[in-house]
């Protein structure tokens, strides 16, 4: 199938073909629903990273659920299978499993940036020595918006307390080096330091083990935005000693827009009742959250849980239990492998079939990435992606000259990723 002695890939059509037919995942594509062209075929859609396909179980599992509010009214808090009051208790062993927890550690609730706000109320305690905030170059505006703001509510000024971890002249991605080098210079006046798992921008994987030891044993707080990581690349977020993550659930995750976000807290952290933190009823212990009259003090529920504010929507977390049972039964390391290899191919394709007009700003290892390919367009970004759009492909565009393309283990093929490379090609060549 190789065109050369030295890859497994050729440039034909047929090796995309011989590619989906050894794949051991090619099944799952049939458990999503795949948005369709113009007379009826499946579309390419390469945009996971921004929005993941339907599961096909989320309909009747939604179905389930409205019968149940239909037939038990406020007794489904305690009848409806599984029962409402509970519910986020259903992702205390698959969340923990999805990103490397401990049972306790993963509490799904609120979204992402509000979530990183309550982190923050526990996580980031400026002292007159200790007050700045480490993040990436480019990070998603979000949460360059969540750490400045955070830093004002403190008293402090963004542009002496905001630290940027920046990419040498001339490169697109951050180094090791580039963040130890910050570290030794400025770690004894970091407080906190908050990067992506995964840069939503290039794709580049952040080594989040070495990273969080570095930062600690400076005695910053480490803590990490999963939102273009959790679902992509395997966690080992307790092995590692991470002290808190947060992330969205609708990207890789496929849990549908405006999903109920996600948030990891270390043990020694979640069992520590006396830490500050904004509270609300949910997250107050069980066994007292109802006995408002009564017990006037909150008492926080140890673990992950005890960050929680209000009760959980519902209705939210359906997609994303539909979705976790996908993951549980495929399991990270079988995506994770299957995504190499898809990158790996539509890095090949692009470099046999493009004439320099579109480069990869993309880590060259598959290993040093997630599974998307972010482009830089050097003629004209927006022709291309309509032309792509006009071929039933979708993907994704920052401005001014990102195209971003994602191809996903659970449901993309490699027959999608030849199409996108085909059709990128013939503005090229």
């Amino acid at each position: 199938m190789g065109s050369t002695s030295t890859s497994p890939f050729d440039v034909n059509r047929s090796c995309a073909e011989q590619l989906d037919a050894n794949d051991p995942l090619a099944s799952m594509r049939d458990q999503f629903h795949i948005p369709q062209r113009e007379g009826g075929t499946p579309s390419v859609y390469l945009c996971g990273n921004s929005l993941g396909l339907q599961p096909k179980a989320v309909g009747p599992q939604m179905e389930r659920l409205l019968s149940d509010w239909a037939k038990l009214g406020v007794e489904g808090h305690f009848e409806a299978d599984p029962d409402w009051f509970s519910y986020h208790e259903c992702f205390r062993e698959m969340g923990a499993r999805l990103v490397g927890g401990l049972p306790g550690e993963v509490v799904m609730m609120n979204s992402l940036t509000v979530n990183l706000h309550l982190m923050m109320v526990s996580f980031f305690r400026p002292t007159k020595k200790r007050y700045k905030i480490l993040i990436e170059d480019r990070a998603f505006p979000s949460d360059g918006y969540a750490t400045s703001t955070q830093l004002i509510h403190h008293g402090l000024d963004p542009k002496a307390a905001l630290l940027i971890a920046r990419p040498p002249s001339g490169q697109s991605t951050i180094p090791l080096a580039t963040i130890e080098e910050i570290l030794e210079n400025e770690g004894e006046r970091i407080a906190l330091v908050l990067l992506s798992g995964v840069q939503y921008l290039t794709g580049q994987l952040f080594d989040i083990e070495r990273i969080t030891q570095l930062a600690q044993a400076k005695g910053c707080t480490v803590g990490w935005d999963l939102a273009h990581t959790a679902g992509n690349v395997p966690l080992e977020l307790h092995r590692w000693n991470v002290d808190f993550a947060a992330w969205c659930n609708y990207k890789y995750l496929n849990s549908g827009p405006g999903a109920v976000g996600g948030c990891f807290v270390h043990e020694r952290h979640g069992h520590n009742l006396d830490l500050p933190r904004f509270a609300g009823w949910w997250g107050n212990d069980p066994e007292t959250r109802f006995q408002m009259d009564e017990v006037a003090d909150f008492i926080p529920r140890a673990g992950a849980d005890g960050w929680q504010i209000s009760n959980p929507s519902i209705f939210s977390m359906a997609p994303l239990l539909s979705s976790l049972r996908i993951f549980d039964e495929v399991g990270m390391e079988a995506l994770r492998r299957k995504s190499e290899l898809l990158t790996g191919y539509l890095e090949f394709l692009l470099k046999e079939l493009g004439d320099g007009v579109v480069s990869i700003v993309s880590p060259d290892q598959p290993s040093e990435r997630g599974c998307q390919l972010s482009l830089l367009v050097n003629d004209d970004p927006k022709m291309r992606l309509a032309a792509l759009g006009q071929a039933g492909i979708t993907c994704d565009f920052r401005p001014p000259n990102v195209i971003r393309a994602a191809p996903v283990p659970l449901y993309n093929t490699f027959q999608d990723v030849w199409e996108f490379a085909m059709a990128l090609s013939h503005r090229i060549s």
